[in-house]
């Protein structure tokens, strides 16, 4: 099993990569509101924010609260530590546009963070009961039983939905289902299977960069930084087109040299290759 230190300082570079986009499916979750709760440090003085929750929450009471008045109170409520209260606006809404999915992950979230687990996943099933590949809630619920001792319920629900998506041919949530899976297969200690996975994934969408980024991860969290690094590398050709400099961040990061370095170097004869000059 890895060590505590070096699992804190993988799920610091899963967040980073899910921040920039270069990943979007992990088992870091709570990231819907943590875009709420970043407003804070944009957002007006507290004092201000005191006032503005008086005024909407008198709005609220006397019924004249818009929806945009009530998400407003709840991104204030959230900003101010107060996510009991935000609950309870926040589930006034979600029933007012049941179309809304959003709406009930940030409950399930908040509800995930005042420790009321089960309440959480009461929230994630009723959007999974809508669209059951939703993976935003399966990603939050998939860290919930996690947390609660039930990977196994976990890795066989995701385990059928990904056979699923797999039928008769690969079908675009099967990339997104597959590396929840893989994620949730590294923390039960099955490096190898999530390898294999991340493989077949990388074979079903042989343009898409992020099942190779998935192995990086794997192979940075083994150690192994030179296979991390081709990885990487691996990553970036897969859209030559779209240079990003967030990959070279990642593997300097590492500790490894930039992508376009390791690459130049790859392709330069080693001095003993080279001809000796007459």
């Amino acid at each position: 099993m890895p060590a505590r230190g070096r699992t804190n300082q993988r799920d610091g570079v899963l967040i980073a990569l899910v921040a920039s986009g270069l990943v979007t499916v992990s088992l870091t979750g709570g990231w819907l509101l943590g875009q709420h709760q970043a407003l804070k440090a944009q957002g007006s003085p507290e004092g201000s924010n005191e006032r503005q929750i008086a005024l909407l929450q008198a709005r609220l009471g006397d019924g004249s609260a818009s929806n945009a008045d009530q998400q407003r109170l709840i991104d204030l409520l959230i900003q101010q530590g107060q996510s009991q209260e935000a609950s309870l606006v926040l589930e006034r809404l979600a029933d007012q546009q049941p179309q809304n999915w959003q709406l009930r992950l940030l409950l399930a979230e908040l509800r995930r963070n005042n420790n009321d687990r089960p309440g959480a996943e009461r929230e994630l099933r009723q959007i999974l009961n809508l669209k059951p590949d939703r993976i935003e809630a399966l990603q939050l619920l998939t860290l919930i039983q996690l947390e609660q001792g039930r990977g196994a319920e976990a890795e066989a629900q995701l385990k059928t939905l990904l056979e699923a998506s797999s039928k008769p041919t690969p079908q675009p949530q099967k990339l997104g289902l597959g590396l929840l899976l893989g994620d949730l297969r590294q923390r039960q200690g099955k490096s190898a299977d999530a390898l294999a996975l991340y493989g077949q994934l990388a074979k079903d969408f042989p343009r898409d960069p992020r099942p190779l980024l998935a192995i990086a991860l794997l192979k940075q969290d083994q150690g192994d930084l030179a296979g991390a690094g081709q990885a990487l590398a691996d990553a970036q050709a897969r859209q030559p087109e779209k240079k990003d400099p967030r990959l070279d961040r990642v593997a300097a990061s590492w500790g490894l040299d930039s992508l376009r370095e390791n690459k130049k170097s790859a392709k330069e004869p080693s001095p003993a290759e080279k001809k000796p000059q007459s």
